[in-house]
């Protein structure tokens, strides 16, 4: 049991930035990526496995709802291309969607998708035409998600009245924006829309919801181990695969 211990302590330390992790579905975790999570600014793939693993193991639970979780490069696509509307075709089908969730990047660089410094959640309900802006570091996003929602207004095909969310819970520190974003996005996901009873009217804020941050980053890594613990067991089951390659689940 010590030995357990010492290891879960320094789980990540000991890999090379490059170095596969996990392969997840259409996500390839990094060495860095579980360094990240572990205690400094979440990347790109951190949100997008987070995404990809609330697709696999929440929505399928909920076969008639009509929601898309955007991976970061797509919203960095919609948030810099040149041509809004043509843009369209390498995003989602959105015609029968009823709420989109983006994870907004402040990056102004058209040419690094993993640049810029603070992430923010918007949440668009299409149905009422309405973009949710929930930002834990103040408005220092506002530009960004407004633009976000004006873009993906065009590509809709409709208007969207922006909202920003004053009573969103706040950060205490510069690096914890990824993982209030993640937290953000299984709670809205899950008790505001799935779980929502049909005959009353959901409140969208998140006034007094406490956020853990550190809790948080310790349940995706402890989902990471699970996950690549089960794809180490399937791959020494098989034949064909080689050592080579990352623990992978698909």
């Amino acid at each position: 049991m010590p030995f357990r211990q010492r290891v879960a302590r320094h789980f990540g330390d000991t890999l090379s930035p490059s170095t596969p992790y996990l392969s997840y579905f259409d996500i390839l975790l990094t060495g860095d990526d579980i360094k990240s999570l572990r205690q400094d600014w979440l990347t790109d793939n951190n949100i997008a496995f987070w995404e990809e693993w609330l697709e696999r193991e929440v929505l399928p639970k909920y076969p008639e709802a009509r929601i898309v979780l955007l991976r970061p490069s797509m919203t960095f696509l919609l948030m810099q291309s040149l041509d809004v509307k043509g843009i369209g075709s390498a995003l989602p089908n959105f015609t029968k969607v009823t709420h989109i969730f983006l994870p907004v990047n402040d990056s102004r660089d058209r040419e690094r998708a993993d640049g810029g410094s603070h992430w923010s959640l918007l949440l668009v309900s299409v149905i009422d035409g309405v973009a949710f802006h929930y930002d834990s570091l103040g408005g220092a996003n506002f530009f960004e998600a407004q633009k976000c929602a004006d873009r993906l207004g065009k590509v809709l095909g409709m208007p969207l009245r922006f909202h920003q969310m004053e009573d969103c819970p706040q950060q205490e520190n510069s690096s914890d924006c990824g993982v209030f974003v993640c937290i953000l996005m299984r709670h809205l996901l899950i008790k505001r829309l799935l779980n929502a009873n049909a005959n009353q009217k959901v409140s969208m804020s998140m006034a007094n919801k406490m956020i853990d941050s550190h809790g948080g980053r310790k349940e995706m890594l402890k989902i990471i181990e699970s996950l690549r613990k089960e794809g180490e067991r399937r791959r020494s089951a098989s034949p064909f695969a080689s050592s080579h390659t990352p623990p992978r689940i698909e």
